[in-house]
């Protein structure tokens, strides 16, 4: 049964792209794009509906929808990953790649954006059931991937099984190709440093805006919402950096501990128990309460629209608000906390760690070679400061929130790429 990969909770019912348009319109008015040129950038260039049938345990064949959407490859083969979950459609598939698209584009690496999915639970079918689901969507989906054309990775309800899975399927009729799709096993050619990739990216652009916005990095306090991968490897980071992870919250429950949680104990608890709840050394929190943390650093990593107008944006007690998670921010809570003087790190930025190393993966992967794990996590670190120093140049400069410069020269990039291809 597969875990989940670079995403640890389920889809919410938010518009993510709608949300994605609104900053691309955005961008679009500040670059002064004409309408044609906003056209070929908002359309998706390619999208793919194929049916899945899996023969089940018990003889039966049950049919799923599976998708996968190419948004825009001017700068390269399209990226992104493949999420399992109920919820799947086009219409969330088609607003994920488009993030893509400009969350490439904004840590320039040269990949357009891509998404795909399957309408499944993956939670109800036995680990061979997965693997057939997974080799006969890959069967459908091939024409369009490949390691010059479209590269998926895990997602939501996929893991690095499963991403080994679709090598192997794609590989069995191309010859070996671990280049085809990112987030494997090391051992079939994945790269160090991919499971803490999106946590360390988090780090990194919090230590970076931590100093610009003159806000205490060692000995200052963290709040985060979600202990998954992101939000796991994300408080042993701040850990170490002597960051005081003071409320961590899962699915299950929250603690806190204004004096600052033990975190490797936290870790080896949350291990052990499944969740952060109920940790000794600690007092319990409910989901109203963590909101009201007093904090330097409050880190949304689950769920998205969570701060929202409605529920409790007026009460967060924060400095800075980092986006580990996609669109956990509403528009309307986003510009309260505009107005209030509380930056946003935006998720296009903040948790982009993963799609960078998704590059060095496919890196490796081409040139045949592999790199040790303090090289990753340098060349991480490099892209990570580049971007960041980007976009706060550039808000700083239109006088514009970090979200919107952030998306800004994203498109511009975007554009760019367009405009020198030609029609």
């Amino acid at each position: 049964m597969a875990t989940n990969g670079t995403e640890e909770t389920p889809p919410t019912p938010i518009d993510i792209g709608g949300i994605c348009q609104l900053q691309f319109q955005e961008a679009a008015r500040i670059l002064e794009l004409d309408e044609s040129v906003q056209d070929e950038l908002r359309i998706p260039f390619r999208e793919l509906s194929v049916h899945v049938p899996v023969l089940m345990r018990d003889g039966s064949v049950r049919s799923f929808q599976g998708f996968r959407v190419q948004h825009n490859g001017a700068r390269g083969p399209t990226k992104g990953g493949i999420r399992y979950h109920p919820h799947v459609d086009r219409e969330e598939v088609g607003g994920l790649a488009a993030l893509m698209t400009w969350k490439t584009a904004l840590l320039d690496v040269p990949f357009g954006g891509a998404k795909g999915g399957v309408s499944v639970d993956p939670k109800e079918l036995e680990l061979f059931e997965l693997e057939r689901l997974t080799r006969k969507f890959t069967e459908r989906a091939a024409l369009a991937l490949g390691p010059y054309r479209d590269i998926p990775a895990p997602d939501m309800g996929t893991d690095a099984q499963v991403m080994a899975w679709l090598l192997d399927e794609y590989s069995s009729k191309r010859g070996y190709t671990p280049a085809v799709v990112t987030g494997k096993p090391v051992s079939l050619g994945g790269s160090l440093g991919r499971d803490e990739a999106t946590g360390r990216g988090v780090m990194v652009t919090m230590r970076e805006a931590a100093r610009d916005f003159g806000i205490t990095w060692a000995g200052g306090k963290a709040a985060i919402q979600g202990f998954g991968n992101v939000g796991g490897h994300l408080a042993a980071l701040l850990d170490e950096e002597e960051v005081q992870v003071v409320a961590v919250t899962d699915a299950d429950g929250g603690v806190v501990n204004e004096d600052g949680l033990d975190v490797p104990a936290l870790l080896s608890h949350a291990r052990r128990t499944g969740t952060v709840a109920e940790f000794p050394e600690a007092d319990p929190l409910d989901d109203y309460s963590f909101w009201r943390v007093p904090c330097d650093y409050l880190v949304p990593a689950a769920l998205g629209s969570v701060i929202t107008k409605e529920d409790n944006v007026q009460d967060l007690d924060c400095r800075m608000v980092v986006e580990a998670a996609n669109a956990p921010t509403t528009p309307i809570a986003d510009k309260i906390l505009y107005e209030r003087g509380v930056p946003v790190i935006p998720d296009i930025l903040a948790n982009a760690g993963g799609v960078v190393v998704s590059y060095f993966e496919w890196t490796q992967n081409l040139q045949q070679m592999s790199w040790e794990l303090e090289e990753v996590r340098q060349r991480l670190e490099k892209k990570m400061k580049a971007a960041y120093q980007d976009v706060v140049t550039l808000a700083r400069k239109r006088e514009v929130p970090l979200r919107t410069a952030a998306y800004t020269i994203a498109v511009e990039r975007v554009a760019e790429a367009e405009a020198l291809r030609g029609h």
